[in-house]
């Protein structure tokens, strides 16, 4: 019985194949897989080697942050301590929150995402490596420009936070402010591209047969977590340009003066920051899950529930975002909702706590170094957790708010959710990409030493809080009796880092990175990683039948290594994986995959070049920068989208696939609706930014522009998306003459920016400065947002049109004229919605 894509589930019973396999074939792979060598490395875009300095590179914003630490430490571990002047202290500190949570913490979790999925869903690689490669370099290069300004006293002082007035330009007249609004922003843009990689990874290269009732379950805390990323994310994309147009243009978003509003600050932060530490907790959480699993040696326990759980903490994650502003004179009703969902959220939380217990509780745990690091973790969580629910009791927050209490409670989630699971995963997973595994006797000691160090350094926070001590002070007087605890918290923190440094010496002396020679299972995982694999991952992509298929078929890598599965061979003689259905995991078409490429790393250079001198004010050197970033990926997706000459291969056991598609099927229309997601949420938070200002501050408000301007706006809008519509038409025929497609695409752009055109002027005209009131901001916000988005039309565009003169237009249907088409028709409807909104709202034009 054929299933509703039109393949025979009946199929996978032909494997595995018997009989001998044609010679010469792994040989194939691994010369269609190789990885460049010496300076070329940089270009290599293999998920093996990106995932592996990805986490490298996190690993190493961890060890500056935690340095950082230590000097705030010693400066608090006794009164009137002079070792760091106020403004030095208060750069430590923002630096050391902004790159644990910003550079450490959730690129951490997405670059073992990057490293660890293709080989848990034994894809050949992740759909985008190229964007893989991108997002990568530039999260390098972004932050480590980022943590100089440390160095030459231009790092930001307004804590990770950067709250409003304090950040605004009358009270910080300097750029240190800018390198965080525009250094932040920027990564994000970085953690966006990976989170886009990693939804369509998950949902569209498993296995065949990994239905989602089999996916891993660090895959579905991938998928929740990239998910997140997406709806977060943009709220502090959009918080940074708008703080950052106040600093830079007089625009009054955050000036109650002029009708803006600091508040509006922290509800863009804090939809975002809040949900954060679930972003960071679900990964880990999942680790946590299938290594509970694997090293009790048992079937983990409601995995079902578990699913459940993750996505449930997703969706009431976003509800919880003003637990963060109980003492902002929110209004009693709001408060009393956003507590509910701040204790509702913990549910899910003890729902997979009680999983994990269980789990190691049904099975025959061995006390090695990961089964020490996953029950030390646990403990903490729980700690962190239980005082999570103290300060989401309104009361009890008024009292414990901006105090060490925070502090201590946030440590222990952090520490105990994301932290010491992610050393488990180190000693755990070091073997499936080491020559050999790290030591379990040094493992031990690391974990005694971060162990008690941790206890130390933040249970006597939770006393000093309570005692008064305030957050974010550099120094206090000695007749307060804070002394002592601050005093046991430094010596603790020394204890903590310790074990880190025994942990560098264990990972000097053991980790030898490969990409075949590795340990293998050392402590026997059920789950795909495990299979002997390759740059080219595993040998062959097997059918998964169950969740745990080692434990239930043992001779599956016999099996996979001896290619009896699918795509045992390179069957067009490229990189390829196989798209799957995302929902039974059957297989759908053939991917042709990008190879290493310069590219990337040069468009990330510009990309990073590009913010960084438009943070020190080199405009028009930062402009040529912009150029040549948009230039270097022009340059390599005019690579991409050709199909081959076979329309049709062969992947395994006579079953026939195509190397060629176009519509919803692919895997580049799920990725561009993901961005247009992304995009649109950055939009949905301006109209809520408008709506709030004007809510607050009405009177700054004036009547809109005479309607007869949305004539040529709608019109202008309307020709753009049916031109580019006329244009896909006729893709369907073989000759065109004048009007072809390219043609018509780039002329719909050109209309779509007409119809911008006449929106700004319409303002323009009617006499309202974006520097004059609340209103006037938001409102060239939103024409900015829609003049970035109409220059982008243009330029795909323009670039559709000159693949088009080449002949490198496919017909009767082309993947990149689709997305074009795609983002235009977003453009269009989003112009059509600003223009509206800011109409009718405060007063009707009509």
């Amino acid at each position: 019985m054929r299933s509703e894509t039109g393949f025979d589930p009946a199929l996978y019973e032909r494997f595995p194949t018997r009989g001998e396999r044609p010679e010469g074939e792994l040989e194939e792979l691994e010369r269609v897989w190789r990885a460049p060598r010496g300076w070329r490395l940089l270009t290599v875009v293999n998920n093996n080697y990106i995932g592996a300095f990805y986490v490298g590179a996190a690993f190493l914003f961890f060890l500056l942050a935690g340095v950082l630490a230590l000097f705030m430490r010693v400066q608090l571990a006794w009164p009137l301590n002079g070792m760091l002047p106020q403004e030095t202290y208060n750069q430590f500190f923002t630096m050391h929150g902004t790159v644990m949570m910003f550079l450490f913490a959730v690129p951490a979790v997405e670059a073992l995402g990057v490293l660890l999925l293709p080989q848990m869903l034994a894809a050949r690689d992740l759909p985008f490596p190229r964007l893989s490669a991108y997002a990568f370099w530039a999260y390098l290069v972004g932050g480590l420009a980022f943590f100089a300004s440390i160095f030459v006293g231009l790092a930001p002082d307004g804590g990770w936070f950067m709250y409003p007035p304090y950040t605004s330009i009358s009270y910080s007249p300097g750029i240190n402010a800018d390198f965080w609004l525009l250094g932040i922003g920027f990564i994000e843009i970085s953690a966006i591209a990976g989170a886009i990689e990693i939804i369509v990874g998950v949902l569209r290269t498993r296995a065949p047969g990994m239905s989602l009732d089999k996916m891993p379950i660090f895959a579905w805390a991938m998928l929740v977590f990239a998910a997140m990323i997406i709806i977060g994310f943009p709220a502090v994309i959009l918080g940074t340009l708008l703080l950052e147009l106040e600093r830079a243009l007089n625009w009054p978003f955050f000036d109650p003066t002029r009708g803006g509003d600091p508040i509006l600050w922290q509800h863009l932060f804090w939809f975002f920051g809040h949900p954060e530490v679930y972003i960071i907790f679900l990964p880990a959480a999942g680790l946590v899950t299938m290594m509970a699993s694997t090293l009790a040696r048992t079937p983990v326990v409601g995995y079902r529930l578990i699913v459940l759980a993750l996505v449930s903490t997703g969706f009431i994650s976003f509800g919880v975002w003003a637990h963060h502003m109980f003492t902002t004179g929110m209004p009693t009703l709001s408060v009393g909702f956003f507590s509910a969902a701040s204790m509702a959220v913990s549910v899910p939380a003890g729902i997979q706590v009680f999983s994990w217990i269980a789990t190691l509780a049904s099975g025959r745990p061995r006390m090695n170094t990961p089964t020490l690091f996953l029950v030390g973790g646990i403990i903490i969580f729980v700690m962190g957790g239980l005082t999570g629910v103290m300060v989401a009791l309104v009361p009890f927050d008024y009292q414990a708010h901006d105090s060490y209490f925070i502090v201590a409670h946030l440590h222990y989630v952090l520490i105990g959710g994301m932290v010491f699971p992610l050393f488990a995963a180190f000693y755990h997973w070091a073997p499936m990409m080491s020559r050999r595994p790290l030591s379990e006797r040094m493992g031990k000691w690391v974990f005694w030493l971060m162990f008690a160090g941790m206890h130390l350094t933040f249970l006597p926070m939770h006393l000093t809080g309570l005692m008064g001590m305030p957050r974010r002070v550099y120094t206090y007087l000695p007749d307060r009796e804070w002394g002592a605890t601050n005093l046991l918290s430094t010596i603790g923190a020394g204890i903590l880092a310790a074990g880190i440094c025994l942990f560098l010496i264990d990972l000097a002396r053991n980790f030898r990175f490969t990409t075949d020679d590795d340990a293998g299972n050392v402590y026997g995982g059920s789950t795909l990683e495990w299979l002997p694999t390759g740059l080219y991952s595993s040998r062959s992509i097997p059918v998964v039948r169950s969740r745990d298929p080692l434990w239930d078929d043992p001779a599956l890598p016999r099996d996979v290594e001896q290619g009896r599965y699918f795509l045992p061979n390179s069957a067009t003689g490229l990189r390829e994986t196989i798209i799957t259905s995302p929902i039974r995991a059957e297989p759908e078409y053939l991917q042709i995959m990008p190879g290493p490429s310069s590219w990337p790393l040069f468009a990330a250079l510009f990309t990073a070049g590009f913010f960084l001198l438009l943070t020190v004010q080199a405009y028009w050197p930062s402009v040529v920068s912009g150029i040549a970033a948009i230039l270097c990926v022009l340059r390599w997706l005019w690579e991409t989208d050709r199909p081959v000459p076979d329309r049709e291969v062969d992947i395994g056991a006579g079953i026939m696939v195509p190397t060629y598609v176009t519509g919803p099927r692919t895997h580049g229309w799920w990725a561009m609706m993901l961005l247009l997601t992304v995009i649109g949420m950055i939009f949905l938070m301006a109209c809520f930014s408008y709506l709030y200002l004007y809510g607050i501050h009405p009177r700054f408000w004036v009547a809109p522009p005479d309607a007869a301007w949305l004539v040529p706006i709608l019109l202008g809008n309307g020709a753009g998306v049916g031109l580019a519509w006329l244009g896909r038409r006729l893709l369907r025929r073989e000759k065109t003459r004048l009007w072809t497609p390219g043609v018509l695409l780039m002329t719909g752009g050109g209309a779509l920016a007409a119809a911008f055109a006449a929106d700004i002027w319409s303002w323009r005209l009617h006499g309202l400065s974006p520097s004059a009131s609340g209103q006037g901001a938001t409102v060239y916000a939103f024409l900015s947002l829609q003049g970035i988005l109409a220059a982008i039309v243009f330029i795909m565009t323009c670039y559709m049109a000159a693949r088009n003169s080449r002949g490198l237009i496919n017909r009767p249907a082309d993947n990149s004229y689709d997305l074009i088409f795609l983002f235009a028709v977003y453009t269009a409807a989003q112009g059509v919605v600003s223009a509206l909104l800011t109409r009718l709202f405060p007063g009707t034009a009509f």
